[in-house]
């Protein structure tokens, strides 16, 4: 069958590698790549792929609806993988108002454009919407996050992502929409914008700065391989049962200072510096308001119903994170300079 699939926030960290997997295995789909490019969307991410035939980019703002309604008016897609968010748990708590806008207002402005697109029209159709495992809140030593887990939002971030999951939730008992939920853990990987802790502490002890650590962090996250993440978005997408939710998470969970330790050592291997050199730059700092103390996922429901598992071990998966982002200090730079949102006027306008 062959699709024509608008992945909202496919300039981004997560939503770049799965364009590139779309657009490279399905040769008989079409991605519309949707994008506002914020700080944290990267064109560069996808300089490899954008002259495919089945790949096209469209610049928009989901928050925009007359925009939306209009884009979908005329690309007619017959399914949306949602993935464009304000994300960063920090930023949320400067400018919580650019949160509802997007993650709340943004996904009901592609929900309403979907179902008027879709009511009554023939063919397979599909809203994926891509969330979070920090709508459930904060776990204590023990426990996992299920799909039947209550919401239990704690910061601006997750509440409006709470709230978009409910909508979306809401289109689909009350409208009939076809839709599916995945709520994820921490994700990690080549192309993540260095405000997240791991590209922040590689490119801070390349750079000999402070490694800011939360608290005493004792923080505990569940991480997962981005590529794995993909991989389980796919499945999903292709096989998921509508109207259900499956969380995905690596069955790998890290306390944060434990993380950074480990980090610095691999990094002193690889710089050829003297061990114990990098963990001297470790600096605690005032802990995040509202800060969640564990999370971690119970994926035992896609592994049982469409036998998704991870395919790489932290181990290696850290080590080919370190050695992609070593490998790339280019693509560091830019992005850390702001040089990369250069790239969408200079590659699409000036042609």
């Amino acid at each position: 069958m062959s699709y024509k699939i608008v992945v909202t926030g496919g300039a981004g960290f997560i939503g770049s590698h799965l364009v590139r997997s779309f657009v490279n295995k399905y040769p008989h789909y079409t991605i519309v790549n949707l994008d506002k490019l914020t700080y944290a969307g990267n064109l560069e991410n996808l300089k490899d792929i954008e002259d495919k035939e089945n790949y096209q980019f469209v610049r928009g703002d989901i928050a925009d609806a007359a925009f939306v309604n209009s884009l979908f008016e005329s690309q007619k897609p017959d399914a949306v993988i949602h993935l464009a968010a304000e994300s960063h748990v920090d930023r949320s708590i400067l400018n919580p108002g650019d949160f509802i806008n997007t993650n709340v207002v943004g996904t009901l402005n592609l929900l309403n454009a979907s179902r008027n697109l879709w009511n009554g029209s023939e063919g397979k159709h599909l809203f994926y919407h891509v969330s979070t495992d920090e709508v459930y809140g904060s776990l204590g030593k023990e426990g996992y996050f299920t799909e039947k887990t209550s919401y239990d939002p704690r910061s601006p971030y997750s509440a409006s992502k709470a709230a978009s999951d409910h909508l979306v939730r809401a289109f689909f008992h009350t409208y009939g929409m076809p839709v599916v939920i995945s709520n994820c853990s921490n994700n990690y990987g080549p192309y993540q914008f260095p405000e997240k802790l791991i590209p922040l502490m590689i490119h801070n002890i390349v750079n000999q700065k402070p490694l800011p650590v939360y608290g005493q962090g004792a923080q505990t996250r569940d991480w997962l391989w981005v590529l794995d993440h993909v991989s389980a978005i796919d499945l999903i997408f292709h096989k998921g049962t509508t109207g259900e939710t499956y969380n995905i998470g690596g069955s790998n969970e890290w306390q944060n200072i434990n993380l950074v330790h480990k980090m610095c050592s691999i990094m002193d291997r690889k710089l050829q510096k003297p061990y114990g050199d990098s963990a001297k730059l470790i600096t605690f700092v005032k802990d995040r308001a509202g800060h969640d103390m564990r999370y971690a996922i119970d994926a035992s429901k896609i592994k049982n119903e469409l036998g998704w598992v991870p395919s790489i071990q932290f181990d290696e998966g850290l080590e080919k994170t370190i050695d992609w982002y070593l490998a790339n200090e280019e693509w560091l730079e830019h992005v850390t300079t702001g040089a990369y949102q250069n790239y969408y006027e200079q590659q699409y306008i000036a042609r």
